[in-house]
């Protein structure tokens, strides 16, 4: 279809009728007059936006977990013209994906998405007028999961090697579970005892300096020889996934429960701020992008309250020595009765 513009328009009408086809074609020619004519917005549907959306984002480390829930929402809002996609829309697909009996957590994270696109369409792109709000399901606070030394020692005992060597690497180092399997001998510097995480693949996009303690370093000097490229392997390959049977299995054997390979990474971290590591050394050494995600641990340092804590202490102790003073100055018979 040729618009007033000169330019030709090809689009599917998703319908086997001629006359459904005609009168979406008319459609089309009067939206397109109205545009050329009369200086109308151009409506976008909910596919361009997507695709628009997918091209700037590609940088994402979460791009593929972001097209998963993108492929999920196709069934609602495919075709739909951004201007329909409501309040009311946006009920229907929390309601949806509430159905499929995932915990709110799991549906905000879909809606993240939607919204993000949905804000670029108004404040980016200027495709649309106004984007509805969209309310976020209300989450649990999780507690942050670490484990204690001794039960750290429990669960390595428990894994089978190649994954107690994984463990323990991610209990020195905190790094995430990708960047562990995917380690490789390019990125270790036994010599200056450092290794490093490039940018691309970073979860914040941003290259992570890695220093190497001794654990660390006695893990890597275990595996010397044994892959020709990556750090890690199992019946030479190189590791991909770590939440495996042997692992839930080995949780069994050593009595711990709640706890997720994630969760190695909290520990390294908690043990840090139990050891008195700054929260500003632990937000580097970890590759957060903000303070905000590290200040999550600082209810476990509370040294430096100490002395504050101390002052009521000593307030006590004063007032305690001033009733025995007082008590001690007043006779028997009109002491108050212990009874």
């Amino acid at each position: 279809m040729l618009v007033p513009n000169g330019e030709r328009i090809r689009r599917s009408t998703g319908v086997e009728s001629k006359a459904l086809a005609q009168e979406f074609h008319d459609k089309l020619k009067v939206e397109a007059w109205r545009i050329s004519k009369l200086g109308e917005k151009p409506r976008h549907t909910w596919n361009e936006a997507v695709v628009r959306w997918l091209k700037e984002q590609s940088h994402k480390a979460t791009i593929d977990e972001d097209k998963t829930k993108l492929r999920w929402m196709d069934r609602f809002l495919r075709d739909k013209s951004l201007d329909t996609i409501n309040r009311a829309a946006v009920d229907r697909l929390t309601e949806a994906r509430q159905a499929e009996g995932l915990s709110n957590a799991t549906v905000n994270r879909t809606l993240e998405v939607l919204r993000a696109i949905l804000r670029k369409c108004e404040q980016d792109w200027e495709w649309l007028e106004k984007a509805p709000k969209i309310r976020m399901l209300k989450e649990p606070t999780r507690r942050i999961r670490f484990l204690t030394r001794d039960e750290a020692q429990r669960l390595l005992a428990e894994l089978p090697p190649h994954l107690a060597d994984m463990a323990a690497f991610s209990l020195a180092t905190g790094l995430r579970a990708s960047n562990v399997s995917g380690l490789e001998w390019s990125q270790i510097d036994m010599e200056r005892r450092v290794a490093w995480i490039h940018a691309d693949q970073a979860k914040a996009r941003r290259a992570i300096p890695v220093p190497l303690n001794s654990e660390a370093l006695g893990v890597i000097r275990k595996n010397a020889g044994v892959h020709a490229t990556h750090v890690f392997s199992y019946h030479g390959k190189p590791i991909v996934q770590v939440s495996t049977k042997a692992w839930y299995a080995a949780l069994k054997r050593a009595g711990i429960e709640d706890f997720r390979w994630h969760d190695l990474r909290h520990t390294w971290a908690s043990w840090h701020v139990q050891s008195g590591t700054p929260l500003f050394a632990l937000q580097e050494m970890g590759g957060w992008e903000s303070a905000e995600m590290v200040r999550r641990y600082a209810h476990l340092a509370a040294d430096h309250l100490a002395p504050y804590a101390e002052r009521l202490g000593t307030l006590w102790g004063a007032t305690s020595a001033l009733i025995d003073t007082n008590l001690a100055q007043t006779p028997k018979e009109k002491r108050p009765s212990a009874s």
